[in-house]
C-alpha cells in the first residue's frame, strides 16, 4: 500500500511538473505565424577584384620614356586577362520595421555590396523580390538599415524591451540559415551582457536557439512576438551558442540611421581601464567597479570639466558605472551636446562634475591612447620586449596580442603574433606612434599601410580608414 502511495505521489508530481513547463512555454506556432511574414531573405552581390589586379595597381608607374613601362603594360594585359574579377554572393536575414519598407539587418550582410535583393514571403506562399538601397550603417554595432520601395503596406515587427529580458526566458529565432528560407528555432536566453571582442559596444544576448550562417540580421523574438535582439554572431567551434544585439541598443542606432543616415555618439575624451581588486584596495574603494581614468585628452570634454588621470568614474547621472566597457557603451548612447553629471572617486571621496559631451569620431578615437587604437582598428598592441626583439632580430615594433572578429584589422588580414614594424613609412616604437599616424590618416580619410613581420616574412597590409 505504501509503495502504491509513493508511486501515485510521484506520478502526480510528474504530471504537475510537465503541466507547469507546458504552461510556461510560448505558443511557438502562433509566434511563427505572426512574425514569419515580416522576416526577409537578403542576398547581395559584390564584384571582387582579383589579387593580381590589386598587385598591378601598386606597381610603380613610369612616365614617358621609362624603359620599364612597356614591360608593366604587357604584364598588366596578360595577367589581367588571365585572372578576371569575380562575383561574390552572400545571404543573410532581416526584418521589416515599417509598413513602407524599412528593414533592419547586420552591417556585415550588406557591407560593400554592389546590389542588394530582398525576398519577402507572402502569407499565400508567394515570394516577391525587391531591390534595396542602404539608408545607413553602423559597423561598430554591426547594424544596417535598408529600404525597399513597395506599393502596399508590409507586415512589421515591433521592438521589445531587452532590459526586461531574463536569463532562462524562452526565445525564438527566425532566419535563413544556409539559404533555407524562414527557418524557425527556439531556445532560451543563456546569458546577458556578453563581451565577445567584436567592438567597443559589446553587450550581447547569448542564446542556445540554433543560429547558423544566414541567420545574421534576423530577429530574436520573445514570447510576446516582440524583437528583443538581432542575431549577429556565432562561435564556429561551438554548438548552441549564438549572440544577438539587444533591442534597446539596436533601436537607438536604427532611429539615428533613419533620421541622420549615420550614428552620432557622445565623446568624453578619456582613455580608461577596469578597476580590479588591487586597484580598488589601493584607492580605498569598497568594491572593484567603475572606470579608472588612465589619461585625458587635452581640450576634450573631460579635460574642460576638470577630470584628471587617476580619477575613477563611478556613476553617470547617478547611475553606477560597472566597468570601463559599461562607461563606453553608455556614453555612446548619449547625444553630442548633452550635459552629463559624472561622479568621481578622487582621493578617498566622491566629487561630481558636469560634462558637456562632444561628438565621437574616428580622428578623436585614434588620437587617444593605445586603448583607443584598439577601438579604431579592433586589435590590441603593445611594444615588443627586448627578448622578443632579439628573437625577431629587430630593434622595435608593436606586438599584436588580440584581433577582434570583423574588425578593420581582421579584414586586412592582421593576426595575433604579428609584429607591426612601420605605419605609412614611420617606424613604430610605441602605441602612441601608431595612434598619431591613424589620427592623421583618419582626418584625411586615407589608408594605413602597415609593414608587418610574420615569422621570418615581412609583408604589407593596407587598412582603409575612410
Amino acid at each position: 500500500m505504501r509503495a502504491w502511495r509513493y508511486g501515485l505521489g510521484f506520478l502526480v508530481c510528474w504530471i504537475w511538473a510537465v503541466a507547469a513547463i507546458a504552461a510556461d512555454l510560448p505558443d511557438f506556432v502562433r509566434l511563427a505565424e505572426k512574425a514569419g511574414p515580416a522576416v526577409v531573405n537578403i542576398s547581395t552581390r559584390k564584384v571582387v577584384e582579383n589579387p593580381m589586379g590589386q598587385l598591378l595597381r601598386r606597381l610603380p608607374r613610369g612616365g614617358q620614356g621609362d624603359p620599364f613601362q612597356d614591360f608593366f603594360d604587357q604584364f598588366e594585359r596578360f595577367f589581367g586577362d588571365q585572372m578576371p574579377n569575380r562575383e561574390q554572393r552572400s545571404l543573410g536575414s532581416g526584418f521589416i520595421i515599417s509598413a513602407d519598407g524599412y528593414i533592419v539587418t547586420n552591417n556585415h550582410v550588406v557591407e560593400g555590396a554592389d546590389s542588394i535583393t530582398v525576398n519577402i514571403q507572402r502569407r499565400e506562399g508567394k515570394e516577391e523580390s525587391y531591390d534595396a538601397e542602404v539608408v545607413g550603417t553602423d559597423p561598430e554595432t554591426d547594424l544596417a538599415l535598408i529600404k525597399i520601395n513597395v506599393t502596399g503596406p508590409l507586415p512589421v515587427l515591433e521592438f521589445g524591451d531587452s532590459d526586461r529580458l531574463r536569463v532562462g526566458e524562452w526565445v525564438m529565432a527566425i532566419g535563413n540559415p544556409f539559404g533555407l528560407d524562414h527557418t524557425v528555432t527556439a531556445g532560451i536566453v543563456s546569458a546577458k551582457g556578453r563581451n565577445i571582442g567584436s567592438g567597443p559596444y559589446d553587450s550581447f544576448i547569448q542564446t542556445d536557439a540554433s543560429i547558423n550562417p544566414g541567420n545574421s540580421g534576423g530577429p530574436l523574438i520573445n514570447g510576446n512576438g516582440e524583437v528583443i535582439g538581432i542575431n549577429t554572431a556565432i562561435i564556429a567551434s561551438g554548438q548552441g551558442i549564438g549572440f544577438a544585439i539587444p533591442s534597446n541598443w539596436a533601436r537607438q542606432v536604427i532611429d539615428q540611421l533613419r533620421q541622420y543616415k549615420s550614428v552620432r555618439r557622445g565623446w568624453l575624451g578619456v582613455s580608461i581601464q577596469d578597476v580590479d581588486e588591487k586597484v580598488a584596495r589601493t584607492l580605498g574603494l569598497s568594491k572593484a567597479a567603475g572606470a579608472l581614468v588612465a589619461s585625458v585628452t587635452p581640450g576634450d570634454p573631460a579635460d574642460k570639466a576638470g577630470i584628471h588621470p587617476g580619477d575613477v568614474i563611478i556613476a553617470l547621472n547617478g547611475e553606477p558605472v560597472a566597468s570601463s566597457s559599461d562607461l563606453t557603451r553608455r556614453v555612446g548612447t548619449m547625444a553630442p551636446g548633452e550635459k552629463v553629471e559624472v561622479s568621481l572617486w578622487r582621493k578617498g571621496k566622491v566629487e561630481k562634475v558636469t560634462v558637456t559631451l562632444e561628438e565621437r569620431n574616428s580622428r578623436r578615437v585614434a588620437a587617444g591612447s593605445g586603448a583607443n587604437v584598439e577601438e579604431t582598428l579592433g586589435m590590441k598592441v603593445r611594444p615588443v620586449t627586448r627578448q622578443e626583439a632579439r628573437a625577431l632580430q629587430g630593434d622595435g615594433g608593436l606586438m599584436v596580442e588580440e584581433v577582434a572578429r570583423r574588425s578593420l584589422a581582421a579584414q586586412a588580414g592582421i593576426r595575433p603574433g604579428d609584429v607591426l614594424l612601420e605605419a605609412n613609412g614611420q617606424a613604430l616604437n610605441s602605441v602612441e606612434d601608431l595612434a598619431q599616424v591613424i589620427a592623421a590618416q583618419s582626418q584625411d580619410k586615407g589608408a594605413l599601410m602597415l609593414l608587418v613581420q610574420r615569422g621570418r616574412r615581412v609583408i604589407l597590409h593596407t587598412i582603409p580608414l575612410s
